[in-house]
């Protein structure tokens, strides 16, 4: 049976179809970190090494622009402390430059949690956790 994961709200135009989910693992650890970090975002570059991994940064620390693709937004879902009053839920954008979705256009994503040391940008480094990406080749609706 396949792990439960949490699709994101589709955001680009003429789409109908979810482009990345997170597992319940990172649902998981993404509510511990909104805790200690207030609201989030995460951004997926190109490069090599942490470059490739999904970044995940304070909302707004990381200044996003016509560079970027917003691919997905989530709501993460969490009762207690740490949701917004408004709503009860935890809001999450997903962005990546568009250079690297170029190339990951034709991919679904899941953004996943293994132990380790990522990059020390992200905020989870600390935890001793990182996230990252597994990548699906997708026949997209045309």
């Amino acid at each position: 049976m396949p792990e439960a994961r949490l699709d994101a709200a589709v955001t680009l135009p003429g789409e109908e179809f979810s482009r990345v989910a997170l597992t319940a693992a990172a649902v998981e650890l993404l509510r511990k970190l909104w805790l200690q970090h207030g609201p989030l975002m995460f951004h997926q570059s190109g490069g090599c090494c942490d470059g490739s991994s999904p970044m995940c940064f304070p909302s707004g620390e990381f200044l996003t622009g016509d560079s970027d693709v917003l691919l997905g937004r989530f709501e993460i879902s969490d009762g207690g402390p740490g949701a917004s009053e408004e709503n009860g839920s935890m809001p999450l954008d997903f962005w990546m430059s568009k250079e690297q979705f170029d190339y990951w256009s034709h991919t679904h994503l899941t953004v996943d949690v293994v132990q380790g040391r990522g990059s020390g940008f992200s905020v989870e480094a600390p935890e001793g956790k990182r996230f990252l990406i597994r990548s699906t080749l997708m026949d997209w609706p045309v």
